[in-house]
């Protein structure tokens, strides 16, 4: 029995007769999804988030290098602010660090669920299946919206999976705010 070209990569169904490799393809106009075994696709986060978080240490740290060295240096002398060294040393290596946690995050949406992967030293991923989601929310605080960024969190039935994405563009995040939704609802209609 022939099964067609070496090429063809179809399957067979319960009676054995074999399917078409072109069963799976989607239209050119439709959009993909990915299959639960595929290799998911990440996006990270925009550069804004790194820019954001770096301008918030330099000026918290700024402010506390200046204490440091003017409070001990006027009440017990010159010597005494050099101690300003230690929270340049922590904006230094703050500056490097945060740059590494930035790379860290990352999402991808398959076809059941959402990914978000973060973390350098303790690496966590959490998996937030779209059935589960109660409430998908963005929010951008008043630091957020001068850089021209947002947050997505997403609420779900179990307190521990809940997550967020911070850092993005709020078209992407009324965007994915808007599929999670649509794929939420879609997926719970079926419990």
């Amino acid at each position: 029995m022939e099964t067609g070209s070496p090429h063809d990569t179809g399957t067979a169904d319960a009676q054995g007769t074999p399917t078409p490799a072109t069963a799976d393809v989607p239209a050119p106009d439709a959009p993909t999804r990915q299959d639960a075994g595929a290799e998911p696709v990440w996006r990270a986060l925009p550069p804004g988030l790194l820019t954001m978080r770096r301008l918030l240490l330099v000026v918290w740290l700024g402010l506390l290098t200046l204490a440091t060295a003017l409070v001990p240096g006027l009440l017990a002398g010159p010597a005494w602010g050099a101690f300003a060294v230690l929270p340049l040393a922590l904006l230094l290596w703050g500056w490097v660090m945060l740059e590494r946690n930035w790379r860290s995050w990352r999402y991808a949406e398959r076809a059941d669920d959402l990914l978000i992967s973060r973390g350098v030293l303790w690496h966590e991923e959490t998996v937030v299946p779209y059935g589960r989601m109660q409430l998908v929310e963005v929010t951008s605080g008043p630091v957020e919206r001068h850089f021209g960024l947002a947050s997505v969190q997403l609420h779900t039935a179990a307190a521990a999976t809940d997550a967020t994405i911070p850092g993005l563009d709020p078209a992407e995040a009324e965007r994915l705010r808007d599929r999670l939704t649509e794929l939420g609802e879609a997926r719970s209609a079926g419990l």
